[in-house]
């Protein structure tokens, strides 16, 4: 049952991840003006007295139905989603001498999906402040890489003896850490809504060096279109966002390459590889597309999806060349 679990729960989080992404670049994040429910109730208000109290509660959050239910089935399956976590983490210690990871990583799941519900609530009750929002991501990413390392323990093959090198097993490793930060400037880039504040590539206004303000483009703590003065952020402060995502993509390119390059000369692992580097020119070619395309809908979402694919497929890479636990 746990090994069932940790697969769906695994494929309903990038659900979760992907739609979370849709929600936020179709301008939906605030769909709902309280949480967990929508205008006090638990669906988008429908019948006429409902929409009455709706009016009166929120008059200045006029009810857009589209929104409010892109926001609401989030909300729906990422509770779905907590519920599989609880009872993957009751499984894990009554199955705990059968599983094939530590009892406690489940354990760690049920606070970590705890936390995100906190920041979705803090999402809609702070108004997107970015790093709430980032923060958010983030936490649906790492619950993404726990439940894939958790799902493929259970369902893949592994063996030490896959990857016998050293200095490249390291390589692997440091290749989630070089992955999450690349996620984390393409998330602090959506939610400061600094996807388009260079539309030329590889340039940036001409110039491959344009005027940039990193002091306020990355205060964590200010409030979204805002500098840590409490004035409208300048152009050069988005410049700066969008020109360190891209300095990040150039690093996650040129170190993933030459990683698939390395790990495609182990037949155990050249699928893997294969894949890993597909996904990553398919990822810089989104990103590219996003730019001079103006940033449409579908190839945003695209360019989230494409993101959790390649750090799923970094996390089994690495489950692959680690012993499984006797």
């Amino acid at each position: 049952m746990f090994k069932k679990l940790a697969l769906i729960a695994t494929v309903l989080t990038l659900c979760v991840v992907v739609l979370g992404a849709y929600v936020r670049l179709s301008d939906a994040g605030l769909g709902c003006p309280d949480w967990p429910g929508c205008y006090g109730t638990l669906t988008v208000p429908q019948s006429n007295a409902a929409l009455a109290h709706a009016h009166e509660t929120y008059p200045d959050s006029p009810i857009e139905n589209a929104k409010a239910w892109k926001e609401m089935i989030h909300r729906y399956l990422a509770g779905i989603l907590g519920l599989f976590v609880i009872v993957l983490f009751i499984q894990a210690w009554r199955e705990r001498e059968a599983i094939k990871v530590s009892p406690w990583l489940p354990t760690a799941l049920v606070f970590i999906v705890g936390f995100q519900a906190a920041l979705g609530m803090w999402t809609v009750t702070l108004l997107l402040k970015p790093a709430i929002v980032t923060m958010h991501l983030m936490g649906g990413m790492t619950t993404l890489a726990i439940l894939t390392w958790t799902a493929h323990r259970h369902w893949g093959v592994s063996s030490g003896r896959f990857l016998t090198a050293s200095n490249t097993r390291l390589l692997v490793r440091i290749a989630i850490v070089v992955l999450f930060m690349q996620i984390f400037l393409g998330g602090w880039t959506s939610t400061n809504y600094a996807a388009l504040a260079c539309t030329d590539f590889p340039t940036c206004h001409g110039a491959w060096i344009p005027e940039m303000d990193f002091s306020n483009a990355f205060h964590l703590f200010r409030e979204l279109g805002e500098n840590a003065d409490g004035q409208p952020l300048a152009l050069p402060a988005y410049v700066a966002i969008q020109w360190i995502h891209r300095i990040g993509a150039l690093v996650t390119l040129v170190y993933l390459g030459f990683l698939g390059w390395l790990l495609m000369k182990q037949p155990q692992l050249k699928g893997s590889s294969i894949l890993m580097l597909t996904l990553l020119v398919i990822q810089i070619g989104l990103g590219i597309a996003n730019l001079v395309l103006y940033l449409p809908t579908v190839l945003a979402v695209a360019h989230n999806m494409v993101a959790a694919l390649l750090l799923m497929t970094v996390i089994m890479v690495n489950s692959k060349i680690t012993e499984l636990r006797d």
